[in-house]
């Protein structure tokens, strides 16, 4: 069959996804948000994941972005990409993709196939959407249409690994779904595929990918906490350490964003459902949530120890975003020192080049700038490592009595008080 492609989300995920379809099928873009589609449009994208010369020339050889349901209708390739979050209990909320599986419903037709990309616990495609489709469209999971997932694995901000250039794994609802699934994957993404022997595999391998990274870096993370109290440098120890074969390297950091610092929560979710309570798993989650609150604990301690006065003090926080050079604020964990210092009546001030003034303040309710203030600090955390910060004279910045905490350990250790 002719291979019509509808990609709903256009986010960090999506677009890149859509974009790179439409190299290949009439692919269409669907968005609830008409703001988003009315600036992809004009040829920009505020996430930075397509570049305005590439996005202007998608839409010009006929990738269209919309958010009329009815431009979608035509189609028979449906991809969901939209997110899955947790709530304020760390519980999946799965209301976005439940929300996307009605409107696949009310346009999927017979013999049309839908795949998955978000982020789930394994199961959860065919127990939790699957059963809306189906009830919205009044059509019989596979026998009048099928499904697949097929994890995404965007990192934002990364210009290396694309979303061609990162194998993709793929499944299907039966084996000639997961064929046909395979085959579209694999004619755009050119490092290739893997075709999962069934969807909650290809679940499964999605959610513990991020857990691993999790794990790993809460334990280099309790090393630091660690190797501080003893006094040496966390950086050095592991840079000596790195020197055998085998050694994995991983940084100490705050764990944030909407995969490292979400999927393990989906994954534990899914095991106490079937009587099993992860001990590793939500240990890492503990350890790497509490990684701001420690920060913010750490410069307070190093400001007392020097004798400056606490309350009414200046400090600048260098970095808002989840991530170092990307305008994604999702799930940053710089918040979390933010709000352990704001509860010793601090002055604080967040520069950040790179992350949106309004987006700050309407998810977190917080001032930020892109603009390099003026004026003079008692405390400098750098806390994203932005390439604008690695050329920063820090030394104007600072009061003659001051602290710089270096939460990414990227400055020369002479010049910070302390860092992770």
């Amino acid at each position: 069959m002719e291979i019509k492609i509808a990609v709903i989300g256009l986010g960090y995920v999506g677009l890149p996804l859509a974009r790179l379809f439409s190299t290949k099928y009439t692919t269409v873009g669907f968005d609830i948000n008409p703001d988003r589609i009315e600036e992809l449009n004009a040829g920009n994208d505020s996430t930075l994941e397509v570049d305005s010369d590439l996005l202007q020339s998608a839409l010009k050889n006929g990738l269209k972005c919309t958010a009329d349901l009815q431009d979608i209708r035509d189609c028979n390739f449906y991809i969901v990409t939209v997110p899955t979050p947790v709530d304020s209990n760390n519980n999946p909320n799965l209301i976005p993709l439940q929300k996307a599986s009605e409107t696949v419903g009310k346009v999927i037709s017979k013999g049309d196939i839908v795949v998955y990309e978000s982020t789930v616990y394994p199961g959860a495609t065919e127990e939790e959407c699957i059963p809306i489709v189906e009830k919205i469209s009044g059509l019989i999971f596979n026998t009048d249409f099928f499904a697949g997932y097929s994890p995404e694995r965007i990192n934002p901000g990364d210009k290396l690994h694309t979303v061609d250039k990162i194998k993709k794994v793929t499944s299907g609802s039966t084996p000639e779904a997961g064929q046909i699934i395979d085959k579209v994957y694999a004619s755009v993404i050119s490092a290739g595929t893997h075709l999962a022997p069934s969807i909650k595999v290809a679940e499964a391998a999605k959610v513990i990918e991020n857990a691993q990274r999790d794990i790993n870096i809460a334990f280099v993370n309790e090393l630091a906490k660690i190797f501080c109290r003893i006094g040496i440098d966390t950086k050095d120890v592991l840079e000596a350490a790195a020197t055998k074969w085998n050694f994995i390297p991983f940084k100490p950091g705050l764990v944030g964003g909407h995969c490292i610092g979400v999927d393990p929560y989906y994954l534990a979710q899914c095991a106490q459902r079937y009587g099993y309570h992860p001990e590793i798993i939500l240990a890492g989650r503990r350890l790497n949530d509490g990684m701001g609150e420690y920060v913010g604990g750490e410069v307070v301690k190093l400001m007392l120890k020097k004798g400056i006065q606490v309350i009414d003090s200046n400090i600048l926080i260098l970095g808002f975003t989840f991530k170092e050079n990307c305008p994604d604020v999702r799930n940053t964990k710089v918040i979390d020192i933010i709000r352990y210092l704001n509860g010793f009546d601090v002055n604080l001030t967040i520069y950040d080049p790179w992350a949106d003034p309004e987006e700050t303040k309407k998810e977190y309710d917080i001032n930020s700038t892109n603009h390099l203030p003026e004026g003079k600090y008692d405390a400098i955390v750098l806390a994203v490592a932005h390439e604008q910060f690695l050329s920063l004279n820090i030394d104007e910045l600072l009061q003659r009595k001051s602290i710089i905490y270096d939460v990414k350990g990227c400055l020369p250790l002479e010049k910070v008080d302390g860092r992770l």
